[in-house]
């Protein structure tokens, strides 16, 4: 027989297999085979390890629930699914065998925080606290709430109704190590308060348009507007309360699709591929799981925002926590990201004022954006049971709650700080870089020729969508007044201040402020 036949899965994979359980996998899974040594391989998601005989925990459950813990990591979801399919007395029978074991007790605790059931045992008296997280491994609450019964701090980041977790993973740890807060603080520190200013009045028009563009959608003036107000108060007001939230949800949708509640029907996101035929791509939580879901996730900012937990984790948690909810009908998308924009802010991580175009960044990396989102909906699709009506209307028949309460959101965190990196070191740079440019070629051309300044922003608009040239239309059209010894030395001056841009780039930056 080879050693593959002859491993066997220990911890999570032993814990679901003897229950039948399905679930959202593990992002690390463990085997005890009969090698001397142990070996992981990974396929860029799961990481997968063969531990040698001397490994094996036993046949119990409580003894594979301990080798989860150690060395499987905290997974609320999985362990949700096991108590709620385990006999409760293999439950007692092994935290009664070890009362004062760190694991006996995370296991302890763990059981009546996500069943809501108190087991049989009497509170600890005796005993150091011990941490529910591994500060090391995880993003965790601290200081955190210490429970006399089970002895354990719990530094979790939020409670049984919603509880995200976010695994300090090599690359969150180099994200932390490059300290994008103050390299953001430094890139804005090489610009002019005027600049700045000016900066902020189309960073603002653009982070709303790339939002909306996103989702294919194509605002009018009206809309744009009141997402731009909104946006404005992003360093100032929490938005993440229900009333706020409603409010956000009616603010940024077509007023005849406004809410004045979270949603009371089945959704789902999907697409059309013919008459009566629609592919699912996610499969949104049941309507009567929406109110808790919500109030957990809203305490669960609290939690983090009183404990200072990292801005950008807290803001991963809550925003793709709150569109893997999709508490409405409509606009869930730009809430999230909007989100995103009010946690980043109300905690200082951008320069006051100063919108980050993180949806800009999104919209350049969308395969990467679509991949954070996918790192949750692609496995839960898995689990879903549904059925879809002849009106397209979903009814799902299992559930799934404790996937959606309890998700691992490390993916979402890591794209979140990559977007949030691109959007510091390239859009911000970018969008200061083109005003600077563009104020030298207005001034420049302003030597020229005395001309309006609508006309003067035409012009350079026009040269940089035709790689610094005007066109022959154009200068029929909208410049006919002028010598051709102007035009040649105003087309100059426009190369002048972009000579350092790639073609491509400079139109690309003519698009932007085109006519």
């Amino acid at each position: 027989m080879s050693e593959v036949s002859l491993c066997r899965p220990a911890g999570y994979a032993n814990l679901t297999a003897r229950l039948g359980l399905e679930t959202i996998p593990n992002w690390h899974v463990s085997w005890v085979g009969i090698g001397s040594s142990q070996r992981t391989e990974t396929d860029g998601a799961t990481a997968t390890t063969t531990y040698p005989p001397s490994y094996w925990p036993g046949d119990s459950l409580g003894a594979h629930l301990e080798f989860a813990l150690k060395y499987d990591g905290v997974n609320l979801g999985i362990l949700a699914a096991v108590f709620a399919n385990a006999d409760a007395a293999e439950i007692v029978s092994y935290v009664a065998s070890k009362p004062l074991g760190k694991y006996a007790r995370r296991t302890w605790f763990l059981y009546e925080f996500l069943t809501g059931k108190t087991l049989p045992l009497q509170d600890l008296s005796s005993g150091n606290y011990v941490d529910l997280l591994d500060e090391e491994q995880y993003y965790a609450v601290s200081p955190a709430p210490q429970v006399r019964r089970q002895r354990v701090n719990n530094n979790l980041l939020g409670d049984h109704r919603f509880c995200p977790t976010i695994r300090r993973t090599i690359r969150l740890r180099e994200y932390e190590a490059m300290d994008l807060r103050s390299h953001c603080q430094k890139v804005v520190a090489n610009y002019s308060p005027q600049m700045l200013r000016r900066a902020m009045t189309y960073l603002y028009s653009r982070e709303t348009k790339s939002s909306f563009e996103i989702e294919h959608v194509r605002p009018g003036p009206t809309r744009t507007e009141r997402f731009i107000a909104l946006l404005q108060l992003a360093d100032r007001e929490d938005f993440c309360t229900k009333e706020r939230l409603v409010e956000l949800q009616n603010r940024t949708i077509d007023p005849r699709f406004a809410q004045a509640e979270y949603r009371d029907f089945q959704n789902y996101i999907g697409e059309s591929l013919a008459w009566q035929r629609e592919r699912v791509h996610y499969a949104c939580p049941k309507p009567e799981q929406v109110p808790e879901l919500m109030a957990g996730l809203l305490e669960s900012h609290r939690v983090m925002e009183r404990a200072g937990v990292s801005p950008v984790i807290a803001a991963a948690a809550i925003a793709y926590g709150f569109v893997f909810v999709h508490p409405f009908e409509d606009g869930n998308g730009r809430i999230h990201r909007f989100l995103i924009h009010n946690i980043l802010a109300r905690r200082s991580f951008s320069p006051p004022s100063l919108v980050l175009p993180v949806s800009a960044a999104m919209l350049k990396d969308l395969v990467d954006y679509d991949a954070s989102l996918e790192a949750f909906s692609k496995p839960l699709m898995r689990l879903v049971d549904y059925d879809l009506d002849d009106e397209g209307r979903m009814t799902v028949r299992n559930d799934c709650s404790a996937s959606y309460a309890y998700i691992d959101l490390t993916a979402q965190a890591e794209a979140l700080y990559q977007f949030v990196e691109h959007t510091i070191t390239r859009e911000l740079v970018e969008e200061l870089n083109f005003l600077e440019n563009y104020d030298r070629t207005k001034a420049a051309i302003q030597r020229i020729i005395d001309m309006p300044d609508r006309k003067i922003d035409l012009f350079i608009s026009v040269c940089l969508q035709n790689n610094g040239r005007l066109s022959a239309q154009k200068r029929t059209s909208h410049f006919a007044m002028l010598t051709e010894d102007e035009i040649l030395r105003m087309e100059q001056a426009v190369r002048a201040s972009y000579q350092t841009a790639s073609a491509a780039a400079v139109k690309g930056e003519g698009e932007r402020h085109g006519s």
